[in-house]
Formats: structure tokens, C-alpha cells, sequence
């Protein structure tokens, strides 16, 4: 009777139905494969960092909101204690700390504790959807649907948002596709209230975790591509603007951000574009106001006065130290030998070390095959929405021919350019030890053995090579 009332459904009908069961599927599917861990060993915290994570959670579901913001932690970071409000992203704490008061308004009862357990599982089930919506506004639903599959059980983003893996990324990694996915509606519509929701999303990425750095420079340099593309519109002005003005006044909100949205120069990339979008529009408005011959003249006196003005103020403010200069963490992205040269407390956290190749595959899998797939395809399609992964999937590829040289060079340095003759090993303290006994030896056969002397050896190459010595 079911299967019959199925097939009395229209075609639109029966189409939304697998959509949503597919996606339903999906969600379920990467709620489930992150389980294991309670499975086996109940539910736990893992980690060090996710306890810290949990205590502060707990004390916020207790003491609320006022009381977590100026809290003085006196066990954290001993003797010195710590200031929870100014010092942490409290996006994660907040999001737990929400849910569990919204279980208990409707009487389900559970410990804060499973909360903080089970967050990161529930929110890849987000994750999944996210992505779909995601692909569907590039593309259409089938890749949307594949999309979400595909992310629900990649081991990359398992390996961080599995039970009890109470850390940033478990939310972060949402509010980032959430972010990606609100632009790319922004930017289509040139809604207003799409380029609100983006700037929302942003918020809420900000407060979770300090990858949000790598959005607020993805997104201006999309809007630079499709300046020098010619693809600049007043959807995109309109889209830009809004996000940036809004996004950067609530990011402020965080205290552990505070001023940096306009005083850092991770984000001067972000502020520097949104000057370009008021110069643009402003130059299409003499353009149709004057003629050819004037709005060149006018167009290059501007554009050089502007460009004097904005380079003088830059060095000015970078050299009175207006300008805070990039972090340890930003130049280890560009430089994956900087935080183990100059930064040590940054090189000793492992994540922060350069990722293996091998670990690309084994996380990625067939992902790995599919990625020059997927720029082919965009390259053949071109749009806004398009070009902005084109410029993500080349970031990508940049990283990779950063870590590329800095494996080859070290190859070249550690496996290749050792004599034979010469050893060498690492001391306790990580310095260089030499082992030259096999030169020492032959110095010692050169002066107290006679000029023709026959020596019995496995590999007589060495020896032979000696003066005064046969092998």
C-alpha cells in the first residue's frame, strides 16, 4: 500500500522525497561513523585541550554567561592564573552550554558532559547539509547529494569531530561551509539580507576558532579575481560591503579578537579590498557622467593620488606600530619551517607541524583523484560562484608547492648528502654528531703499515684507494 501511494506521487514529489532521504541518510551516516570511541570506551573527553574546553563549559551551563566572561581561572597556566573571557573563542563553550539548556527546557535531562561528548558528531551531521545546500548553489542538487556523502565520512574531517573530540574544530568546520555557502548566496542575489546572513556566519566562525583569518583574506580575494576579471557588478558590491562592514563590527564583539579586525595585518587584505569596491564604484560613476577623454585624465590623477596616500598611511601606522604585523601561525602557513626556526611553543603542538604526503591520501582517499576533477570542472564553468572555489582549490595547490620545496630541500639535506664515509647522528639536546673513524683509520694505516701492505677486508674499494694499501 506504501509502495503504491509512492508511485501515485508526482514527479517533483517523488524527486524532493529521495532528496531528503538521501540527505537524511547522509546526516545519519556521519552522526554514526564518529561513534566508535563511546562504543569501545564510553563516553570520555579525549585529549588535553578538550578538558579544558569541558571545565569551562560546565562552568558556564552553572554559573552563566557574566560570570564565565570574567572569570580568573587560578588552575589554569599556575601560578599565574588565567582570564577565561579575554584569552579563549567561547563560540564552542556557547553553542554546549545553549543546547543543554534548551534540552532541559523540554525536561530531557542530560549531563553537560555528554553534551560536550556528542557536540562535534551532531554538528558533522550539520556539516552534511550545509555542504549540500553548498554544492547545489554551484552546481545542482546530485552533486549537492554527493557532496554531503562524501563529506560524512571523509577521514580528514572525521579525525577532528569525532565523540568526545570536545575542540574548536568540531563546530568550526560547519561554521566555515556556513560561511562559504551565505556568500556564494550573497554574491548571486546581491541580497542584503543574504550578505547579513554571510556576515552572521562569519560571527559565529570568529567566536569559534582562529581559522576564521583564512576567510576574512579568502573572501576579499575573490572579489579582487572578479575585479580583475571584469566580473565586478553591483551584486557584488553590494554583497562585499555589507559583509565586511557588519562582519568586522560584530567580530570586535569578541574579546579575544578586540581591535585586530582593524589593526592587524591579517586582516589589512579585507580592508584593502573594501577601499578598491568604493573606488570602482565610485569610477563607474564618472565614467557615466563624463567622456572618454576626461574620465582617463581623471581616472589616473585619482588613482596615483589614492595609491601615494594608501601607501604613505600604510608605512606611517606599520612603523609606529599601529599595524601589528602578521602572527607566528600566519607565517607558518606560508613558511612551514618558521615556528620550528623562531617560535618554538608554536612548533612544539603537533598539529601545527607540516602534514605528511602520505597523510593526504590516507585522510583523503579517493578525494585526492577527484580534486583536479573538480577545477577542471569549474574552469570549464566558469561564474562568480565557480571562481571562488577555483581561488580556494589554488590556495590549496600554493600550500601544497610550498611543502613541496621544503620536503625536497630537506630530502636532499638529510637522505642524499651524506658521504659513506663519514656518520652522523642526532645528540640527546638535537645537536649534530660526527663519526669519522673510518678516515682516522685509514690516516692511521697511511703512517704505520709499509708501502705495499695487504690488508683482508669485506669492501676493499675504500682501502684501496689509500696510498701505500692493497686491499
Amino acid at each position: 500500500m506504501t509502495k503504491l501511494g509512492f508511485l501515485r506521487l508526482s514527479y517533483e514529489k517523488q524527486d524532493t522525497l529521495l532528496k531528503l532521504l538521501i540527505l537524511s541518510m547522509a546526516a545519519v551516516l556521519s552522526f554514526s561513523t564518529r561513534l566508535f570511541s563511546v562504543l569501545r570506551f564510553e563516553s570520555v573527553i579525549h585529549e588535553f585541550d578538550p578538558y579544558f574546553n569541558y571545565r569551562t563549559t560546565r562552568f558556564l551551563a552553572e554559573e552563566g554567561f557574566y560570570q564565565f566572561h570574567n572569570w580568573f581561572d587560578d588552575r589554569a597556566w599556575y601560578p599565574l592564573g588565567r582570564i577565561i573571557g579575554g584569552t579563549i573563542y567561547p563560540g564552542l563553550m556557547i553553542t554546549s552550554a545553549a543546547l543543554y539548556h534548551v534540552l532541559h527546557f523540554f525536561h530531557i535531562t542530560i549531563d553537560i558532559r555528554n553534551v560536550c561528548v556528542f557536540l562535534a558528531p551532531l554538528f558533522s551531521s550539520f556539516t552534511a547539509i550545509v555542504t549540500y545546500h553548498f554544492t547545489k548553489e554551484l552546481k545542482d542538487a546530485g552533486a549537492g547529494l554527493l557532496a554531503a556523502a562524501m563529506i560524512a565520512v571523509v577521514p580528514g574531517y572525521i579525525s577532528r569531530s569525532v565523540a568526545g573530540s570536545y575542540d574548536n574544530e568540531g563546530i568550526a568546520i560547519f561554521c566555515m561551509l556556513l560561511t562559504y555557502y551565505m556568500w556564494i548566496k550573497a554574491v548571486k542575489t546581491g541580497s542584503i539580507y543574504w550578505s547579513s546572513m554571510c556576515a552572521l556566519a562569519y560571527f559565529y566562525m570568529v567566536s569559534s576558532w582562529g581559522g576564521y583569518v583564512f576567510l576574512i583574506n579568502l573572501i576579499p580575494l575573490h572579489v579582487l579575481v572578479l575585479m580583475l576579471t571584469g566580473r565586478f557588478s553591483h551584486r557584488i558590491y553590494v554583497a562585499y560591503c555589507t559583509v565586511y562592514c557588519l562582519g568586522t563590527i560584530l567580530s570586535m564583539q569578541i574579546s579575544f579578537v578586540g581591535f585586530q579586525p582593524v589593526q592587524s595585518s591579517e586582516h589589512m587584505a579585507a580592508f584593502g579590498v573594501f577601499g578598491l569596491c568604493q573606488i570602482h564604484a565610485f569610477v563607474d560613476y564618472l565614467r557615466s557622467k563624463l567622456n572618454t577623454q576626461q574620465f582617463e585624465v581623471l581616472f589616473k590623477s585619482v588613482i596615483s593620488l589614492v595609491g601615494i596616500i594608501l601607501f604613505s598611511v600604510g608605512t606611517v601606522l606599520m612603523l609606529t606600530g599601529k599595524i601589528s604585523p602578521w602572527t607566528g601561525r600566519f607565517y607558518s602557513l606560508l613558511d612551514p619551517s618558521y615556528a620550528k626556526n623562531n617560535i618554538p611553543i608554536i612548533a612544539s603542538v603537533s598539529e601545527h607541524q607540516p602534514t605528511t604526503w602520505s597523510s593526504y591520501y590516507f585522510d583523503l582517499q579517493l578525494l585526492v583523484f577527484m580534486f583536479p576533477v573538480g577545477l577542471y570542472y569549474c574552469f570549464n564553468n566558469l561564474s562568480d560562484a565557480t571562481i571562488f572555489i577555483i581561488i580556494g582549490m589554488i590556495l590549496v595547490m600554493a600550500f601544497f608547492l610550498i611543502t613541496y620545496t621544503f620536503h625536497s630541500t630537506w630530502v636532499t639535506s638529510e637522505a642524499y648528502s651524506s658521504p659513506s664515509i663519514v656518520l652522523s647522528a642526532r645528540g640527546g639536546d638535537g645537536s649534530r654528531i660526527i663519526f669519522d673513524d673510518f678516515r682516522e683509520a685509514y690516516y692511521w694505516l697511511r703512517h704505520n703499515t709499509p708501502e705495499v701492505t695487504f690488508l683482508l677486508v669485506s669492501h676493499y674499494f675504500c682501502v684501496d684507494g689509500q696510498p701505500n694499501d692493497s686491499g
